[in-house]
């Protein structure tokens, strides 16, 4: 089978994602055309008001149109376009809103995929280049999202996975928010009373997946590449530099302290940190370690290839 040119979206809780590639299911290969990010926080206080906010829905519309001039130039044929909606469109009253808005847009209807789904997608893209020679199976992949963290185990394909709300936008808004306003510097009880909300998420992932025999830990998503490039002492954000890097416990604890610490302004002033993960990424640090504390991970390995991989592969798969 020769290659297929896909487009994948990925539209989570804090940002929206494209990728354009040719993929060949057959061989696993992924030539990647175009890949960029945006952040548009469309779960902007829906676990507050179960509804999508219109300056929320307003972004990712601007999003999407950017992104449909990109799949239209790269001549994405359209039933080879996927447009996958995680955990903020789940919980929404209003999703339908949101619904129309993307299909008038890109011409395509976005699939508000369930957690056991977006676990198989993070999977496949996380763990798809992966040799066992240099990463020891079975992986425990750790999607933390901005509304939802996936947990998923396997070997070469999907053995249990579990979706739990801790991701960095929900946590954030209901642990670091004071009179509408986000807390720069939370207290230790506020930080104590997000890390027990975590634990007591673990204990229900760990109902279903057995935490204790994963031997590598696999770490997707914004937050998690975002620590990686602070551990690298980057200068700009390079994602050919954070892939499949290599995090300490230790260095995950420090720079945990030292994210939590600081005010808006110092985290804002970092190299690679994106300006749309300044207010959130002290709730995603807070819950990576507390999932590597409660593992025993020594170490955490960075992917750049994630749940919008696992979407292309399955566009060609499908033989959308």
């Amino acid at each position: 089978m020769t290659a297929q040119r896909v487009a994948a979206v990925d539209c989570g809780t804090n940002s929206i994602r494209l990728l354009v590639a040719d993929v060949d299911p057959e061989t696993g290969d992924l030539h990647e055309l175009d890949r960029r990010m945006k952040i548009v926080r469309l779960g902007q206080d829906v676990d507050r008001t179960g509804r999508l906010a219109p300056e929320a829905l307003e972004r990712t519309f601007a999003a999407c149109r950017e992104y449909a001039s990109v799949v239209w130039e790269f001549g994405v044929p359209p039933e080879r376009v996927r447009f996958v909606a995680t955990s903020a469109s789940r919980d929404a009253d209003n999703r339908e809103e949101f619904v129309r808005g993307v299909v008038d847009i890109l011409g395509v209807e976005p699939e508000v995929i369930t957690g056991d789904q977006e676990a198989e997608f993070s999977f496949t893209g996380a763990t798809k280049e992966l040799s066992p020679g240099d990463f020891a199976p079975p992986y425990l992949v750790v999607d933390l999202g901005g509304g939802s963290t996936e947990f998923v185990l396997g070997a070469e394909e999907v053995e249990a996975a579990r979706s739990v709300d801790i991701g960095c936008v929900r946590l954030t808004e209901r642990h670091f928010v004071e009179d509408g306003a986000i807390i720069a510097t939370p207290d230790r009880a506020r930080t104590e009373a997000l890390r027990a909300d975590v634990e007591a998420a673990l204990d229900e992932v760990e109902r279903a997946v057995p935490l204790a025999r994963a031997r590598t830990l696999v770490g997707l998503a914004g937050t998690v590449t975002t620590l990686g490039a602070l551990a690298l002492e980057l200068e700009t954000y390079d994602p050919a530099r954070t892939h499949h890097t290599r995090v300490s416990l230790t260095q995950v604890r420090d720079l945990t302290t030292r994210l939590v610490s600081a005010t808006h302004d110092e985290r804002a002033a970092l190299p690679a940190m994106h300006e749309g993960r300044v207010d959130v990424i002290s709730a995603g640090a807070l819950v990576l370690l507390t999932v590597m504390e409660r593992t025993g991970a020594q170490e955490v390995v960075v992917s750049e290839h994630d749940i919008l991989d696992g979407i292309a592969f399955s566009c060609a798969s499908a033989g959308r």
